[in-house]
């Protein structure tokens, strides 16, 4: 795998990087420590200029080639961890309890890192690269609060690119689709009030916990049995939370979960189903139901020609024969597709390792497999450079 040579000569940089970052996770909206270490390094490379401020902690490096082009490109990576209690056992494993890197967002922001430091000094390459430093991937929106705090109205690029690790892949191999590649997804949170009673004498009260298996068997099928079966849909509860006793029946029972579509009709139809669902059946016995709904990110959608750069890329790094189309597009969601749905652009993934053992993303004993930070940041290097060719090419 021809990973760029001055790349791999600081690998061991990029690790420490990533495992400085991994020890001291940051929540969304909460990365100031992971904001200020961006920008101190940035500021070490000798990067033109650092924006911050958008999003709040979102860091912006900018880089800038042979003057006399306007052309720019842009290259995102995510920063915020999640509200996860660790379980890797590693010597780098978090400090902060119940929250950790669960997703590899501390290995995307040293991989970007890695790539500001090899451009800022080679830079071989006409006009600009912005290298975007996103907070808030996981909740909050932070790709929304960037685009809405002028992101590309302040660095005026062409395309924009993102880039995902992936376990269950081969290392090093890349994947990509063109169109839908990630799902829309929401939140919610329903809350079932009834009337508490002693578990000997359940006809006293109004049973809430009855209530929410009734609810969360019946949103099953939501999609099993309203939506076209050729579209994707997903509901599934996440938490359910109601009583700490033997024999007390609750006043109380919260659920939170999520749902994800790539169709917004089809989004339109699964909210409405829970609305009807969730309130239909606790009237039905008695209770009480709210039901809060909330849309995270829409569905992350790749623009054809920004997928062809991308895959060129990919194979200048890895050869055909570790970049893959992937048959269909994920259940996973990315936040990422508030910054395709303003500017053109393209997202891939990054083949982690396999295994049957391997931790999958959001699991806590889930840990970045450093092996391959050097291919996302030759990846990373080598999309600027083709994308801001000296010769024109683009």
């Amino acid at each position: 795998m021809p990973i760029i040579n001055r790349i791999a000569e600081f690998q061991a940089e990029m690790t420490e990087w990533r495992r400085d970052l991994h020890a001291h996770p940051e929540l969304s909206m909460q990365e100031f420590r992971t904001s200020a270490l961006v920008q101190e390094k940035l500021r070490a490379f000798g990067v033109d200029e650092i924006i911050t401020g958008m999003a709040e902690t979102g860091v912006v490096g900018v880089i800038r080639g042979r003057p006399g082009s306007d052309r720019a490109v842009g290259l995102r990576a995510d920063m915020d961890a999640l509200p996860l209690h660790e379980e890797t056992g590693v010597p780098h494993a978090s400090q902060t309890p119940g929250v950790m890197h669960a997703c590899g967002h501390d290995g995307h922001t040293a991989m970007l890192l890695g790539a500001a430091k090899y451009l800022a000094e080679t830079r071989n390459f006409d006009g600009t690269v912005y290298l975007i430093f996103q907070p808030a991937e996981e909740f909050e929106a932070g790709g929304d609060k960037m685009v809405q705090d002028g992101l590309f109205s302040r660095c005026p690029m062409e395309m924009v690119f993102g880039l995902h690790n992936w376990p269950g892949s081969p290392e090093g191999r890349f994947l990509w689709r063109s169109g839908p590649i990630m799902a829309a997804v929401a939140f919610f949170d329903i809350t079932i009030t009834g009337r508490g009673s002693h578990g000997a004498f359940p006809h006293q009260g109004i049973d809430p916990v009855v209530v929410s298996a009734q609810i969360i068997n019946a949103l099953q099928t939501i999609v099993s049995r309203t939506i076209e079966p050729i579209e994707g849909g997903v509901v599934s509860v996440g938490s359910i939370t109601g009583g700490d006793a033997y024999n007390i029946l609750p006043e109380r029972v919260t659920m939170k979960g999520t749902a994800r579509w790539f169709n917004q009709r089809v989004g339109d139809q699964i909210e409405a189903g829970m609305h009807r669902i969730v309130h239909g059946i606790a009237e039905s016995l008695g209770a009480k139901a709210d039901l809060n709904f909330f849309r995270h990110a829409p569905a992350t959608v790749n623009d054809p020609e920004a997928t062809t750069r991308a895959v060129r890329a990919a194979i200048a790094i890895g050869g055909e024969a570790q970049v893959r189309e992937m048959p269909a597009p994920t259940m996973g969601g990315e936040d990422f597709a508030y910054m395709l749905n303003a500017k053109q652009g393209a997202y891939i993934m990054l083949g982690s390792g396999t295994g049957k053992d391997t931790p999958q993303l959001h699991h806590p004993k889930y840990d970045f497999n450093d092996e391959i930070l050097s291919v996302g940041a030759s990846y990373w290097a080598t999309l600027a450079e083709q994308f801001l060719a000296r010769d024109g090419g683009g």
